[in-house]
C-alpha cells in the first residue's frame, strides 16, 4: 500500500506521527463506452449550453444552481474567503463509548500506521481504546476541508473513519408504518422461531460477489476465444488539445479582424503576394542593368 497522507495524532500532550492508507478498494468491473462497430472509445467535448462553443478548462468555473434555476458563478477569489485548514494534525476532541456512534454516520475508512519511533504511544492509544471500548472523536483536515472522524481499533490496527455531518442523515418519513398496527403474539412467536433457525455468526468468507466473478469469467472466455477487437489508433489522439488550439486560433483571428489586421488564414496569401512583388522587382532590376551595359 502507498501512504496518501502524513500527519500526527495528538491527544493531550502526546503526539503520534502516522501515515494514512486507504483501507478499502473498489473491485467493481469498470466499463468504457465504445463505438459498437469498431470498438473505438467515445470522446466527449465540453460544450456551452448557451452559445454551443467548445469551452477550454481555463474558462470553466464552478456554478451553484439556485432553487429558481438561476446560476451563481463562483471564482477562485470567492473560495479563498471560505474557511479551510491544511493542518497535518488529527486532533482528538473526546473519547466516547463505542455504542454511541451510529454506524450510519461512518463514511470512508483509513488505516493509521505509526512511524518506527512512535510505535509505543501508538500501541498505548490502541490498547486504551480497546480496553475502555471507546472511540476517539477527532477533527482532521483532508484536502483543505475540515471534517470529523473517529479512531477505532480493528485487527490490532487503529482505523480512522470519516463521519457524515448529522444533517446529512435523512430522516425516514413512512407514516403508513404506524397505521398497520402491532403484530400479534402468535406472529411475534413465529418471527422469533424463524430468527432462531437462521441465527449464526457473521463469516465474511461465506459471501462473494457472484456477479463480478461471473462477469470476469465471461470476459476471460471472450479473450481466450479470440473475441477481442483491436481498436485502430485514433486519427486524433490529442483531440482535446486540437480542439483547444482551434478555439484559440478562432479567438485570435476574431480579435485581429476586430482591429483590422490580417488573420492567420490570410497570412499565406499575403506572403505569396509579397514574394511575387520581390521577384518582380529583382527581374526589373536585372533588365535595367542589361540595357545599361
Amino acid at each position: 500500500m502507498r501512504a496518501i497522507w502524513k500527519g500526527a495524532v495528538s491527544f493531550g500532550l502526546v503526539n503520534v506521527p502516522i501515515r494514512l492508507y486507504s483501507a478499502t478498494e473498489n473491485h467493481d468491473v469498470q466499463f468504457r463506452q465504445v463505438h459498437r462497430e469498431d470498438g473505438g472509445r467515445i470522446k466527449y467535448q465540453r460544450i456551452c449550453s448557451i452559445d454551443g462553443e467548445v469551452v477550454s478548462y481555463d474558462d470553466i468555473a464552478k456554478g451553484y444552481e439556485t432553487e429558481d434555476g438561476d446560476m451563481v458563478v463562483l471564482t477562485d477569489e470567492d473560495f479563498k474567503d471560505l474557511p479551510s485548514r491544511s493542518s497535518k494534525e488529527i486532533a482528538v476532541e473526546k473519547f466516547v463509548p463505542a455504542d454511541q456512534i451510529d454506524p450510519m454516520l461512518l463514511d470512508k475508512c483509513y488505516y493509521l500506521e505509526p512511524d518506527k519511533a512512535s510505535t509505543k504511544p501508538y500501541v498505548l492509544l490502541r490498547d486504551a481504546l480497546e480496553k475502555e471500548n471507546r472511540m476517539a472523536v477527532v477533527s482532521v483536515s483532508i484536502r483543505t476541508r475540515m471534517t470529523m472522524a473517529v479512531l477505532r481499533v480493528r485487527d490490532g490496527v487503529i482505523v480512522m473513519q470519516t463521519m457524515l455531518w448529522p444533517d446529512e442523515i435523512r430522516k425516514p418519513d413512512f407514516a403508513h408504518l404506524d397505521d398497520e398496527g402491532k403484530a400479534t403474539k402468535q406472529e411475534l412467536a413465529m418471527a422469533d422461531l424463524l430468527i432462531e433457525q437462521l441465527a449464526g455468526d457473521y463469516e465474511p468468507d461465506e459471501y462473494e460477489d457472484d456477479y463480478a466473478l461471473a462477469l470476469q469469467s465471461l470476459v476471460k472466455a471472450k479473450v481466450e476465444g479470440g473475441e477481442v477487437r483491436v481498436a485502430e489508433e485514433s486519427k486524433d489522439e490529442s483531440g482535446e488539445v486540437v480542439d483547444l488550439l482551434a478555439a484559440l486560433k478562432k479567438s485570435v483571428d476574431k480579435a485581429k479582424a476586430a482591429r483590422g489586421e490580417s488573420t492567420s488564414d490570410e497570412k499565406p496569401a499575403a506572403k505569396k503576394a509579397a514574394a511575387k512583388k520581390t521577384t518582380a522587382k529583382k527581374t526589373t532590376a536585372k533588365k535595367t542593368a542589361k540595357k545599361a551595359s
